[in-house]
């Protein structure tokens, strides 16, 4: 595919330009995989097929390139190189996305009333649920959030609740449910607090 450019020295072809082609090619497809699990477990039924085609055809044209150069121990290096990129890329891709929701288990050892009232009063649908645990009474919040939303719930857990303990789990699907229109901002609950981001 890549054997003779016109122009390109041949050497400089063999030495640079396939290794740095495999390693971009293993960039994307393994990017594209990583999105392409995700989905699959959102149960996303046509983006998920759409991604496996194109992982597989750039991981043909890859691998093609591998086997017409043998011999240069840097295809080797750019392979497995690009796939380790790979993989955080797509990670970090998936993180930017923020797709689909989250459900969210906040397990309180004090009075959570300025948690509840601040996520209730930014439009997060919120269950709360008496708990006794080993050192006393406390709340069980549940939330089903837009992973978007993530960050603010998180910020007022640490802000009303900086000792509660808190579980996150994807979910894969939900009816019905309350969700704000858009991220909250400060609201009267807020009490001044400043809301941190990019953790």
């Amino acid at each position: 595919m890549l054997g003779v450019v016109p122009g390109i020295d041949p050497e400089f072809l063999s030495l640079v330009v396939v290794p740095v082609f495999i390693f971009l090619a293993r960039i994307c497809d393994v990017t594209i995989g990583t999105m392409r699990i995700i989905f699959v477990s959102r149960g996303m039924k046509v983006a998920a097929p759409i991604l496996g085609f194109a992982e597989i055809f750039i991981w043909i044209v890859a691998i093609g390139q591998i086997f017409q150069n043998l011999t240069n121990p840097l295809n080797y290096f750019a392979y497995a190189a690009g796939f380790a990129a790979g993989n955080y890329i797509g990670m970090l891709v998936e993180e930017r996305l923020a797709m689909g929701l989250a459900l969210i288990r906040i397990i309180t050892q004090r009075d959570a009333t300025n948690l509840i009232d601040y996520l209730r009063a930014a439009g997060y649908g919120v269950t709360v649920l008496d708990a006794h645990g080993k050192q006393g009474p406390g709340k069980v919040i549940f939330s089903v959030v837009k992973r978007k939303n993530m960050g603010d719930v998180e910020d007022a857990i640490h802000e009303f609740n900086p000792k509660a303990f808190y579980s996150i789990e994807d979910v894969r699907r939900a009816a019905e449910g309350t969700f704000p229109v858009a991220v909250p901002g400060p609201t009267p609950f807020s009490f001044g607090r400043v809301i941190r981001r990019g953790k």
